[in-house]
């Protein structure tokens, strides 16, 4: 077994704005596995929010390597490392090496059928006017999310509805609001048909929810990581958005679905902004959920060699070239 990585940066279309800034680019790490003649990949995004950096995530999966080369298996790998960028990108490029070394797919080793997925597509914190041009210009896509996290998310969603009349759109609070807003702002976006609201609040702070009205659902993102984050979640929330960076793989991430679907909670499958090689893994998850945003390839100005396909708004499923 050989284990080799590397670091990629890849382009965004100009640039990328949340609530904690802004990006040009991203920074991603792959991992290639390479034994009797297959090669796995899995791609991971270190994100400082957990507080993670390349050198850190870099560092982690050096410290597994020896074990990787002895044989370490997909459940031990869960044991070893904490749920996070680095454990994600050695799962999934566990789960890529195992389809190549038995001519499988990953549907037929899972047993999920692969269909088509309609996404999000993200537009980024912006002035009220920019992010109405944005609207415009993307008005033919039937689901919207829009980055807020300042004081005029209200003139933001109300602009995005002029240039978007009839697409669907939801809401990514990044943990900027406190009550006093959420309340202010829960009948206005009500009236703006806002369909989900995700994250309105820091992390670790969600018993505020315990006393709030949820008109609107509400979807943990930053509160939910993987199957452990359940019990804080359920009756909080309604929905949670998984991503494989966040549960530290395709392992966890099908059983916190599962787990999830089970306790009644909406599942939706988001991403970090990342390659079409981070979607694939993603894309397996999300088949069936409610929600969908994978949409970090279109966001990219350049992505990886044998990248999804997309169908004005619907995602194909991908290339055995591609992963899995």
């Amino acid at each position: 077994m050989e284990v080799c990585l590397h670091t990629h940066r890849w382009p965004i279309r100009g640039s990328f704005t949340i609530a904690r800034g802004s990006k040009t680019c991203v920074n991603t790490i792959i991992v290639e596995m390479k034994s009797q003649g297959g090669v796995g990949r899995g791609e991971c995004v270190p994100y400082g929010r957990y507080g993670e950096s390349i050198e850190s995530v870099l560092a982690q999966i050096a410290s597994v390597i020896p074990e990787i080369k002895a044989g370490l298996t997909r459940v031990q790998l869960q044991e070893r490392l904490p749920s996070g960028a680095a454990r994600n990108a050695i799962d999934c490029a566990m789960w890529d090496l195992e389809c190549k070394l038995s001519n499988r797919s990953i549907w037929d080793i899972t047993g999920i059928q692969a269909s088509p997925l309609t996404t999000a597509y993200t537009l980024s914190l912006d002035t009220p006017l920019n992010m109405e041009q944005a609207a415009k210009d993307n008005a033919h896509r039937p689901l919207l999310k829009l980055k807020l996290g300042g004081p005029e998310d209200l003139a933001r969603v109300q602009a995005v509805r002029r240039g978007a009349p009839s697409a669907r759109i939801v809401l990514d609070a990044n943990e900027a609001w406190t009550p006093d807003i959420y309340l202010a702002l829960i009948p206005e976006l009500e009236t703006l048909g806002v369909a989900m609201i995700e994250q309105p609040f820091p992390a670790h702070q969600d018993q505020i929810l315990a006393h709030l009205p949820r008109p609107i659902p509400l979807c943990a993102d930053e509160s939910c990581h993987d199957r452990a984050s359940l019990p804080d979640i359920i009756g909080r929330y309604d929905m949670i958005n998984i991503k494989t960076d966040k549960t530290g793989g395709l392992t966890e991430a099908l059983a916190l679905k599962a787990e999830a679907s089970a306790a009644g909670l909406s599942v939706m499958v988001g991403c970090m902004l990342s390659s079409s090689l981070s979607m694939a893994p993603a894309f397996v998850v999300a088949q069936g959920v409610d929600m969908v945003d994978l949409d970090g390839p279109l966001l990219l100005a350049q992505d990886i060699e044998s990248g999804f396909e997309f169908e004005r708004n619907v995602m194909l499923p991908f290339k055995f070239e591609l992963w899995g």
